[in-house]
């Protein structure tokens, strides 16, 4: 039996396309193989991650500068960390 996304979690993976290789490399991972799966919680998190301006993402990925929050820290770690574990 497979599980049929909700509409909320297929419009936070629709927006997770960015079209920058940069931040594409760490949602499209996460979004293949654990947001589906992810506590509410998580999920809720990425949805807040992926409504931010591509620059201040690309900033916060590359560490020149921090979220305003540290949850947005630790999940970006967690993307980061997940990346490299493949």
């Amino acid at each position: 039996m497979s599980y049929e996304p909700t509409l909320e979690e297929r419009k936070v993976i629709y927006r997770s396309r960015r079209g920058l290789k940069e931040l594409d490399i760490y949602f499209d991972p996460y979004v293949r193989n654990h947001y589906l799966n992810a506590p509410s919680e998580e999920k809720a998190l990425f949805a807040e991650l992926i409504e931010q301006e591509d620059p201040d993402l690309l900033d916060w990925f590359m560490m020149v500068d921090e979220p305003p929050k540290p949850e947005l820290k630790a999940l970006i770690i967690k993307l980061k960390k997940q990346l490299h574990e493949q």
